[in-house]
């Protein structure tokens, strides 16, 4: 009754008391939106109540009591919450980038009403035939603005909401790392036994130590063609607009690139690929040899944590349509481990997937 009430609140402060509401296609999230119309008005209604996930990581938390805590402290994820969304919202704007306005929000009780971007993904206007090196430039560039700005600690947004910006710590990249080998041997042709737990426990420290030492950026983290929509009739990086940011953190510019470039669902062009890195260099400044061994450790570890969220999602969810996007996926990770820096890992995963491996070569 009090979330109703809230809600009833909000819509008749943002002047949607009366709009037509049509539920939305969920994302992989416990969150929910609406569309709304008044009389020509349009809007969207985000519905993340607080219950619906474990508790995110509280900033002075310690591994284990984040252990405890549940998968969101541990990886360090924002749990949905609608104070993530606004705040990091509110922040991007500041960069002159396109999130959606927010035209208000409860974060206590988990609404916000959002400007609606359209339907235009990435994904679908390249599929109808939008020019890939022209959007992909254009999103590089944008990261290009986000990572060149100083990552703040903490963000404020509308509604009370506040957020810290962690960092992506060396738990995080364990505990994402190793959905690996503790889910892919339930669905796939992988051989986990003690001795090869063991060498994986040593060659993922090893590529964790060497992502720590990366530089930090503020990373957008989920930032990929169902993320992006296409704007055509804005100005500039204006033309990017930018979904499912929540759980923005102080990471590293290789992730976002490899979320973008190794996409799960798409085949990215080389051609688009190389124009977008060429374009994040000439605008941020970069050494492109250190921004290629930076995206081959960290695609590495993102590689294998999506095709551990996969196999998860088949394993206990049911959902076998992800069995469709593991090839993909076994195709980044091969082309990651061919760089010099990945040699122990490229050893590990020969020895217990070398089928899939070779498949994907």
């Amino acid at each position: 009754m009090q979330r109703s009430e809230s809600l009833a609140r909000l819509l008749e402060e943002t002047g949607f008391a009366d709009a037509q509401r049509v539920p939305l296609a969920g994302d992989a999230s416990t969150r929910r939106y609406e569309r709304l119309n008044l009389a020509g008005r349009r809007a969207i209604l985000m519905d993340a109540p607080k219950s619906s996930e474990s508790a995110p990581c509280p900033p002075t938390a310690t591994p284990d009591e984040r252990r405890a805590l549940g998968w969101n402290a541990t990886a360090r994820l924002a749990a949905s919450r609608v104070d993530a969304f606004v705040a990091v919202a509110s922040y991007l704007e500041t960069l002159g980038l396109t999130p959606p306005q927010i035209y208000g929000a409860d974060c206590e009780a988990g609404y916000a009403i959002l400007e609606d971007l359209g339907d235009d993904l990435y994904a679908n206007v390249i599929a109808n035939g939008a020019d890939e090196i022209v959007l992909y430039e254009e999103a590089a560039r944008v990261l290009a603005r986000v990572h060149g700005a100083e990552t703040p600690a903490r963000l404020q947004g509308p509604g009370g909401a506040v957020w810290n910006v962690l960092d992506y710590d060396a738990l995080a990249l364990e505990v994402n790392a190793d959905l690996f080998v503790e889910w892919l041997p339930r669905v796939a042709d992988v051989r986990i036994d003690d001795a090869a737990r063991a060498r994986w426990e040593q060659a993922r420290d090893a590529l964790i130590a060497e992502a720590l030492r990366f530089p930090r950026v503020f990373t957008i983290r989920d930032y990929h063609a169902e993320n992006l929509l296409w704007l055509p009739n804005r100005e500039g990086l204006k033309r990017v607009g930018l979904l499912d940011f929540q759980d923005a953190v102080r990471g590293w510019r290789a992730w976002d690139f490899a979320m973008l470039l190794h996409d799960a669902r798409r085949d990215v062009s080389a051609e688009a690929s190389r124009a977008a890195v060429r374009a994040y260099i000439e605008s941020i400044g970069a050494d492109e040899a250190d921004f290629e061994r930076e995206l081959a450790v960290l695609g590495a570890i993102n590689a294998m944590r999506i095709l551990g969220v996969f196999a998860r999602l088949i394993s206990r969810d049911g959902k076998q349509r992800y069995a469709a996007f593991m090839p993909r996926e076994w195709g980044h990770l091969a082309r990651t481990l061919k760089h010099p820096a990945l040699e122990d890992v490229r050893a590990f995963v020969g020895q217990v997937a070398r089928p899939h491996l070779e498949r994907a070569s």
